[in-house]
């Protein structure tokens, strides 16, 4: 069934799960299925669709949101966030009980790492990058909320981006042919690669290539492209909004998302910074207190929590 409908909460199995007769329901996303009458917890990863709604396609799109929002917060018996940015949007908006909510921050893949760069030169004939740029790279998908008209804006004024190209690695979306507009009008399309949707692989090596990693999003309820470049060893600028200083704590210099001049400046001096082993290897550390592991232990004491 399609997400965020009707039908997903009239097709949902109930029957079967009441035959189940589980302890309790862990739903992962704000959909919960409303019809359901046994013991719940939900996962509320972000409010993005009330936080910028004008985003969204419709204003029943809002209304549905809030509304769904509104019925997990309250069929749920504990409410398990990956923010404490997510925690307190949830108290701002809906007025939630603190101690309904329990912070549990998601994990990074172990397999993220850092790779000789001789095992990367694939990647310069496949996406079509220049041996003699510098390269900038943004991951995640191209939504309005993830700010990349503001970092293309950046990305022109830059004083040395003739001799940098600016990977955008993603799912496009409706959102592809404003980019591309913005680019043509901005005169930087011939420094900029589109890559599409890449594998894991291509992802994982992608992250060790890059001089510079950037994430100019307006809101994230976790932030999950900065730990991953971070994982790899890579330099990385991020937006200080939402949860993002939680994530890349403070080893990583931080921008306003609205401001692009102040992106631009941010993003100059990173690139122009010689890294450290020092700093690259605490980057690195840094990012193993984010482990599934230590998650999945925090998700089966939460469901502890309900009784």
């Amino acid at each position: 069934m399609p997400i965020y409908g009707i039908k997903e909460q009239l097709k949902f199995p109930y029957k079967e799960l009441k035959k189940l007769k589980p302890d309790i329901l862990h739903v992962p996303h704000y959909n919960v299925p409303i019809f359901y009458k046994g013991d719940m917890i939900v996962t509320i990863h972000d409010l993005t669709h009330l936080v910028y709604s004008e985003f969204l396609s419709s204003k029943f799109a809002k209304y549905y949101a809030k509304f769904m929002m509104k019925m997990a917060i309250k069929k749920s018996k504990v409410i398990l966030t990956v923010s404490e940015n997510t925690k307190n949007d949830l108290i701002k908006y809906f007025k939630v009980d603190e101690n309904k909510i329990k912070v549990i921050y998601s994990g990074v893949k172990e397999d993220l790492r850092v790779k000789p760069k001789e095992e990367l030169n694939y990647l310069y004939d496949k996406f079509n990058i220049p041996k003699d740029k510098k390269i900038l790279m943004y991951v995640g998908n191209l939504k309005p909320h993830k700010n990349l008209e503001r970092l293309l804006a950046a990305f022109s004024k830059m004083k040395n981006n003739k001799e940098c190209t600016l990977l955008l690695v993603g799912k496009a979306f409706e959102s592809y042919n404003v980019l591309e507009n913005k680019e043509k009008e901005l005169k930087i399309e011939d420094k900029v690669i589109h890559t599409g949707i890449v594998s894991n692989k291509e992802l994982l090596d992608l992250y060790n290539l890059v001089d510079l990693f950037v994430f100019p999003s307006l809101y994230e309820g976790f932030g999950f492209p900065v730990l991953e470049a971070m994982a790899c060893g890579a330099k990385v600028v991020s937006s200080n909004s939402s949860s993002l200083p939680e994530v890349g704590g403070n080893l990583i210099p931080y921008f306003d998302p609205s401001n692009i001049e102040e992106m631009k400046e941010v993003i100059e001096k990173e690139l122009e910074r010689k890294d450290s082993k020092e700093e690259k290897e605490k980057r690195i550390e840094w990012t193993k207190k984010f482990n599934w592991r230590n998650t999945g232990e925090e998700v089966k004491k939460a469901f502890e929590l309900y009784k």
